[in-house]
């Protein structure tokens, strides 16, 4: 791993990510916008739960597949200031 790999954005996780994790916040983004996250396997279904009982999960597509959409952010990687103590961030 090097620092262009991108990596889950679940806290402390520091695993290659293989998923792209595709949301917003309908209260704050416009419905085309995309905010990524992104996943290892071991983290892809907390991270989906999380976004989903937000009803903020849009799309869940592997990461040598995603093409942003025009307004979209990230990737995001890392672990940084998480959320919470669960993990995302």
């Amino acid at each position: 791993m090097n620092d262009e790999t991108p990596i889950c954005s679940a806290k402390d996780c520091r695993t290659p990510a293989v998923w792209v994790l595709a949301w917003n916040n309908p209260k704050i983004h416009p419905p085309e916008r995309r905010k990524t996250w992104l996943a290892c396997d071991a983290h892809r279904e907390h991270l989906s739960q999380f976004l989903g009982m937000r009803s903020f999960l849009k799309d869940v597509v592997p990461l040598a597949e995603w093409t942003p959409p025009p307004g979209s952010e990230g990737p995001e990687s890392g672990a940084g200031s998480g959320t919470g103590s669960d993990g995302a961030r």
